[in-house]
């Protein structure tokens, strides 16, 4: 992993994200290698000839930036994050999700906030405290061994179900995104997120060509297929209907 640190120009920006105003990206880069990420269109515009995953420019100015920016009068909603992982390993060392959250918590901004890693337990403390803030686990399957062939950086399955559990017993809002779809077990996956989650939002692979490759190598073309997709969007919704779990299918 090449990780460089930078300055960056602006922290806050304003984004075209139906019902979000303000994105927030404290890294370039992610450490969690997605082999399906659409963000590997960043590695142009931030000069990496490395392959995606391999690298992560650390925005050690990210605090201050936000800082400076929240003078200003701020109302809407902002998203940590949308071409990086706020959360992922190096978060770990840098904290500049957690500076950043701990400004935001006296903010007028709504928060929300999209992960893979179970770090973000870390910062239940701040969060626990804020008013206006959902966190969001994406999880795309309910088999270790998919995750370990598509997500190979990212946590665990077991660990983000913790997370998930620990935010919702915290009182704080969550939901879950299984976007995109992988191979899985829909009523498992279902069953052991419903207790926990507020609600679900469902994405099929939007970037079937960055993956082909990989699911002939390992035999699961099968679910890369429009039926598939539909097939295990339809027992989702039913199993996870069936719980009480507000279920919004992506388009």
């Amino acid at each position: 992993m090449r990780i460089t640190e930078k300055n960056a120009r602006s922290i806050l920006t304003r984004t075209n994200i139906t019902g979000i105003d303000y994105c927030l990206n404290p890294y370039v880069g992610c450490g969690h290698a997605c082999r399906y990420c659409y963000a590997t269109f960043m590695s142009k515009y931030s000069r990496h000839t490395e392959s995606w995953g391999t690298f992560v420019d650390i925005k050690t100015n990210a605090v201050s930036l936000l800082r400076k920016a929240l003078r200003r009068k701020r109302e809407g909603e902002v998203i940590l994050s949308s071409v990086t992982d706020p959360y992922q390993p190096v978060e770990k060392t840098y904290r500049l999700t957690r500076g950043c959250l701990e400004l935001l918590a006296v903010s007028r901004l709504k928060v929300s906030i999209l992960t893979k890693s179970h770090l973000v337990e870390r910062d239940l403390d701040v969060l626990a405290k804020m008013d206006n803030v959902d966190v969001g686990l994406t999880i795309t399957t309910e088999s270790e061994s998919i995750r370990r062939i598509f997500e190979p950086g990212s946590s665990s399955i077991s660990d983000r179900l913790a997370a998930l559990k620990s935010l919702h017993e915290r009182g704080i809002s969550t939901y879950v995104f299984i976007g995109p779809i992988l191979p899985m077990d829909p009523e498992i996956l279902a069953d052991r997120i419903s207790p926990y989650a507020g609600k679900v939002l469902i994405d099929r692979m939007n970037y079937p060509w960055k993956v082909k490759r990989l699911y002939a190598e390992h035999r699961l073309d099968f679910a890369l297929t429009d039926s598939y997709a539909e097939k295990i969007e339809s027992r989702l919704a039913e199993r996870l209907g069936r719980q009480g779990v507000p279920v919004r299918i992506l388009r």
